[in-house]
């Protein structure tokens, strides 16, 4: 099951091939991932974006992690925490718990556990959407990437259905380009490149008429409630 897209997910991890590897896999299942390869940068990084989970070392340079997780527990945010520790003792798990972490897992790990565990804590970061979402004549479903309209597949691409997903949980609400940059894609994406006027572009025409995304003037798009909409 695919169910990654519209996750950002921030890692904090200072052994820097770990920490690439682990962002390169959650990218694979779709999800935006950030790197920080210590706990200052970790608490910047999280400063300025919400993110849904961050994946945090909780032996970190800098910043300790356990100080981050506090931080980040401070500052109000639905954000979720998976600590990650070299030490499989009870007591530092409860401890890390203690300081309100979500999640505790120790290394060495199988990838596929902290795949599975950061998409149960990305669920609970973000408020509860429709299993299924819906205008007009399209369907999607999330949890299997499918997308219909008057019944009919749709095949689209990671990035694609991320923008369709983000747009249809609004409910109607206009989206900015930032938004989307910062819900579908990473850090890494210039701000001023043509990526999302392209990608939605790409989706309108694989949607098909009447066209279903409007694009609302200097400030983004949004499911238009009628069939008519603007070209981006």
């Amino acid at each position: 099951m695919w169910d990654g897209n519209g996750m950002r997910i921030l890692v904090v991890e200072d052994e820097q091939p770990l920490a690439d590897a682990i962002a390169r896999g959650l990218r694979r299942e779709g999800m935006a991932v950030d790197v920080a390869y210590n706990g200052d940068q970790g608490h910047e990084k999280s400063s300025v974006t919400r993110y849904d989970v961050i994946v945090l070392d909780r032996d970190l340079p800098g910043l300790p992690g356990d100080e981050l997780c506090r931080k980040v527990m401070s500052s109000g945010a639905l954000t979720r925490v998976i600590m990650l520790t070299a030490s499989g003792a009870v007591s530092d798990r409860v401890e890390g718990l203690a300081l309100g972490a979500d999640d505790y897992l120790t290394k060495p790990f199988a990838f596929a556990e902290l795949v599975a565990r950061v998409r149960a804590l990305g669920r609970r970061a973000t408020p509860v959407a429709p299993p299924v979402l819906e205008a007009q004549d399209v369907v999607v479903d999330p949890a299997r990437h499918l997308v219909t309209r008057g019944g009919k597949p749709i095949e689209l691409t990671r990035k694609e259905f991320g923008v369709l997903e983000v747009l249809l949980a609004a409910g109607g609400a206009v989206v900015s380009s930032e938004d989307l940059l910062e819900r579908v894609w990473d850090e890494h994406t210039d701000p001023f490149t043509t990526t999302v006027r392209v990608t939605v572009m790409t989706l309108r025409k694989k949607l098909g008429e009447p066209t279903l995304i409007e694009t609302v003037v200097g400030a983004g798009y949004r499911i238009a409630p009628s069939g008519a909409a603007a070209e981006a």
